[in-house]
């Protein structure tokens, strides 16, 4: 995977790199653009306005711009540009702080290598840090263009948290699609192809529930300790999040114990087959032992063999044998063997 900064959706405004976009909310569901400079020195000039800034967090200035201009203190700002990126919230004074994760759909990358997003607001300004392109802002942000956004920085994060929420549901249905192909296949079929396909999902499985946990526990954290602007409706849609992303692990639990499953029953029909072999060549063993050893012994190269001068015994060691074939097969049908 490509890990250098992806800078096909930042700012149009040449030397703003650091700025992917940014939109001052009007209130009202709308917003205009706000380039670098001027988002540096932003202060309110109409009530409900708020500012919202997409940053890239691997250029350097951004964690001191976000101490010395900002005001955030430094572990704060350490976090919001570090790679330590386990899903956690937390309240600090009158903001919040969230360090989230959503699906990668980036070419080349598998969904399970999610994507983080730390976020830092105050009520009146929200900062969105990310290092790999992530298209859940740049949905909010058409919403916003198209006059259709959040109308203050609660819904702003409450949009942020549940599209990011929703887009989980994809990944999972399509493993859940995968296993439904796979036990739709006669077991005689399955082959190594199949468990290593099996395996995949398993461990994608794991990795996705590895981020799901601790971000359930992140947006409880939310709901739970978020500032006084974060309105109690606003606590209630991340409420709803909270159980759609329960039921998302849930799912996930559930597709991991039917792969486990179909797993068992690959390689329980595999050894089945094995076993079967393996008895039909130990009866086809036991069938010739006996005869071998008769072949064999009338086959020493010495003298005085009973037999060796009458042309006759050819074929009464052929009765014998045949005989001793005849009775094997009673034996082993007596014994179930066959």
């Amino acid at each position: 995977m490509n890990n250098s900064p992806d800078l096909s959706d930042t700012a149009t405004m040449p030397g703003e790199g650091e700025l992917l976009f940014g939109r001052v909310l009007d209130g009202k569901g709308a917003g205009r653009p706000i380039g670098w400079a001027e988002a540096k020195t932003w202060k309110p000039a109409a009530t409900g306005e708020v500012l919202w800034l997409h940053l890239c967090r691997q250029f350097p200035d951004i964690a001191q711009w976000l101490e010395n201009d900002v005001g955030i203190p430094e572990p704060t700002a350490e976090l919001l540009t570090s790679d330590q990126t386990r899903p956690r919230a937390f309240r600090e004074g009158e903001t919040l702080v969230a360090t989230l994760r959503g699906i990668n759909f980036n070419p080349g990358a598998e969904p399970e290598d999610m994507v983080s997003m730390q976020l830092w607001s105050d009520g009146a300004r929200v900062f969105t840090l990310r290092r790999l392109p992530l298209q859940t802002p740049r949905e909010i942000l058409a919403m916003i263009d198209a006059g259709k956004g959040p109308k203050d920085a609660g819904a702003l994060i409450t949009v942020l948290v549940e599209q990011m929420v929703a887009r989980m549901n994809q990944a999972i249905v399509d493993m859940n699609d995968h296993i439904d192909t796979l036990e739709e296949i006669d077991p005689a079929d399955h082959n190594e192809a199949s468990l290593r396909k099996i395996s995949t999902i398993r461990r994608n499985c794991l990795a996705l529930k590895r981020h799901m946990a601790p971000q359930h526990d992140a947006l409880e954290s939310i709901a739970r300790d978020a500032p006084a602007w974060f309105e109690d409706h606003d606590r209630r849609e991340i409420s709803e999040t909270i159980h759609r992303l329960r039921r998302y692990i849930d799912d996930l639990d559930i597709s991991k114990e039917s792969a486990i499953v179909l797993q068992d029953e690959i390689r329980a029909g595999s050894l089945a087959r094995s076993e079967k072999t393996s008895y039909l060549l130990g009866i086809v063993a036991a069938t010739f032992l006996p005869l071998g050893f008769v072949t064999g012994l009338l086959g020493i190269n010495v003298g005085g063999m009973p037999g060796a001068a009458d042309s006759e015994a050819f074929w009464i060691v052929v009765g014998l044998c045949g005989l001793i074939f005849v009775v094997q097969l009673l034996l082993f049908r007596k014994w179930n063997w066959l």
